[in-house]
């Protein structure tokens, strides 16, 4: 079973009955805030995740992920949750800085 852990929010584990779906759709389902400022169609980089551990278990890069890529607006181990297909096994994750709602606790 695919399953998200997000590590600076308390080590969260989300488990998801289905694979090849975007990151973000799997922790919007689940009642997590998740910041998307252009409606999830990759034309940003708000959504962005840090990926740990488990980036063989995400779909290849997107064109638009590649764009900010060459761009330097997304690190080589940083993904956008609304391009990224969790398509099975374990994700582990951390939110970025600039990513971070005030309204959210944060663990370290």
């Amino acid at each position: 079973m695919p399953q998200i852990v997000i590590e600076n929010l308390f080590n969260l584990r989300i488990n998801s009955s289905s694979v090849h779906r975007k990151v973000i759709e799997i922790i919007h389902e689940n009642g997590i805030d998740w910041m998307h400022a252009c409606g999830k169609k990759g034309r940003c980089t708000t959504c962005k995740i840090i990926v740990k551990s488990g980036s063989e278990n995400l779909s290849p890069p997107t064109k638009p992920e590649l764009d900010f890529l060459k761009l330097g607006r997304l690190k080589t181990d940083e993904r956008l949750s609304c391009q990224a297909e969790l398509t099975s096994g374990e994700l582990v994750v951390r939110v970025g800085e600039l990513n971070k709602f005030p309204h959210v606790a944060y663990s370290k």
